[in-house]
């Protein structure tokens, strides 16, 4: 990608999807990188384009305080959020992920998504019980009614699954250039 401005890419990986995310941005923009638990705004403000990469748990999107602490130092440069989840992609769901998670100032900074990967086994016991939980809740509904991440979670019990793909950093790459 010529004539990009210099970028960074603030992550938050749990399992590591998101990361394998991060490092195929990396490749395509040569962009810096950095781990949300270690980025302090100084360092960032030199910079004309900031992605927030970032798993979805719970609805919530991973990393994302930093944009919202720090917003109106960098409400004048080009934002964009990834974020990554285990559900395939279904615009009503992503939708609400945005509405609750983007309020506010932040409404307006586009959000692409990545589908990542399920491995029962690497996740803490925490996760691993929360889904556990809302997989027996899921079981108990009459499966035509089944929204997509219903399908995806159930089918996803015992198995160990990669869904990510280089292809979904695409649009992302044509926002940022």
């Amino acid at each position: 990608m010529e004539n990009m401005e210099k970028g960074i890419i603030i992550y938050q990986s749990k399992y590591g999807a998101t990361k394998k995310y991060v490092n195929w941005l990396i490749e395509e923009t040569n962009f810096d990188c950095i781990e949300t638990q270690n980025v302090k705004i100084k360092d960032i403000k030199k910079y004309n384009t900031i992605i927030l990469c970032g798993g979805i748990y719970a609805s919530g999107i991973a990393g994302l305080s930093f944009f919202r602490r720090n917003y109106d130092v960098l409400k004048n440069k080009k934002l964009a959020i990834f974020c990554v989840g285990a559900s395939p992609f279904e615009e009503k769901a992503f939708n609400e992920v945005k509405t609750h998670n983007l309020k506010e100032d932040l409404k307006n900074i586009p959000t692409f998504y990545g589908r990542g990967a399920w491995d029962e086994e690497n996740m803490t016991f925490k996760d691993r019980t929360l889904c556990k939980m809302l997989q027996k809740a899921i079981v108990k509904k009459d499966p035509n009614t089944y929204e997509p991440w219903m399908k995806a979670l159930v089918s996803a019990v015992g198995e160990k699954c990669d869904w990510t793909n280089k292809e979904y950093i695409k649009t992302l790459l044509d926002y940022i250039s």
